[in-house]
């Protein structure tokens, strides 16, 4: 149900979820790799939701590309897409453009995007991003986690535009309270007994931010 694709140009992971409805958690950087990958294993036009856990360039600079192909609706948090705009689609931290995009639906904390077996909770985890959200399945225990909070203790980087370091340790106190057994982090591997992680990740970020 769930494949995991590591896209470039950073390695950024997006998650394909192949239920009833069929969503893509992130596209990546690069429009023509995730198209064939994608192609793997559905047709792209069959292609339901883009649900962006936030809008740096290495997560959804293909975004806009690939809702041309696959109508796709797009959902991301209404920060998120404030601060995209703000920023006129780029990260000035990197210097890197992407194509603008228009968002179908805003999102909020407490939404539910329903998928057919996932029903996927929309948690804003302000601090990498203002706009940061993870998605949170209770019944599965499962949560993308994107760029807030990764395995052994990592947790998104604060000094890029729109960070906030005071946020980012809200956010993964906020985490902490949710029963997750399996993480899907923006990057690196996903891992189970992810309250653990979570719990480690805050501790860190306390000391260090």
């Amino acid at each position: 149900m769930i494949e995991r694709i590591v896209a470039p140009p950073l390695g950024a992971n997006v998650y394909l979820i192949l239920d009833e409805k069929k969503a893509l958690i992130d596209v990546g950087g690069d429009f023509s790799f995730i198209h064939r990958a994608i192609s793997k294993y559905v047709d792209v036009r069959e292609l339901d939701y883009i649900i962006l856990t936030h809008t740096h360039f290495d997560h959804a600079s293909a975004t806009n590309d690939l809702r041309e192909v696959s109508k796709a609706e797009v959902m991301l948090h209404e920060k998120e897409y404030e601060f995209a705009k703000v920023q006129n689609f780029s990260s000035s931290f990197f210097g890197i453009d992407f194509p603008s995009f228009e968002a179908d639906r805003l999102l909020n904390e407490g939404d539910e995007i329903n998928l057919g077996k996932l029903r996927l909770r929309v948690i804003h985890t302000p601090g990498h991003t203002p706009g940061s959200v993870c998605l949170y399945d209770e019944d599965e225990k499962i949560m993308f986690t994107g760029d807030t909070v990764f395995p052994n203790g990592g947790f998104g980087r604060v000094d890029f535009p729109g960070g906030n370091p005071a946020l980012m340790i809200e956010s993964l106190k906020k985490l902490t309270e949710f029963d997750i057994e399996v993480m899907y982090p923006g990057h690196d591997e996903p891992v189970n007994n992810a309250n653990e992680h979570v719990r480690i990740s805050l501790k860190f970020a306390r000391m260090f931010l």
